[in-house]
């Protein structure tokens, strides 16, 4: 993530602030305002930045495997958000960019970048986040 342009990480911040406070129209409203200024490429930028934060960069060579217990029964947008944190560690942009073109397809994906805002709040916070 070393040529990522300062803005997408102000993005991902602001994501993560707006998270962090529980105001998920913000969430979506960052969201938004990055697609009209740098289309859906850029949300898928910010995403990956998001995950770059829960999973690190810092990955060991090979393929990795997450442990998502139950994941087969949760909702659309938390599987999507396993799978898409899957791609990120196993450093596979296509399977991501797929998984976003799968959400749009199905008219999903705001939700599933709230449900990733939320995650990256959960891992970062846990239950011990301030108010």
């Amino acid at each position: 993530m070393t040529d990522v342009p300062q803005q997408m990480f102000d993005d991902a911040a602001a994501v993560l602030h707006s998270a962090l406070a529980g105001d998920s129209d913000a969430v979506k409203g960052t969201f938004d305002a990055v697609v009209d200024r740098s289309g859906v490429a850029g949300a898928y930028g910010v995403a990956w930045c998001l995950a770059a934060t829960m999973v690190g960069e810092d990955l060991p060579a090979g393929p990795a495997a997450l442990d998502f217990p139950g994941i087969d029964q949760a909702n659309y947008d938390t599987r999507w958000v396993a799978r898409f944190l899957s791609a990120y560690a196993n450093r596979d942009p296509d399977t991501g960019e797929a998984l976003f073109g799968a959400a749009i397809a199905d008219g999903l994906l705001p939700d599933c970048l709230l449900t990733l805002a939320g995650s990256a709040v959960a891992t970062l916070y846990g239950p011990d986040r301030p108010e």
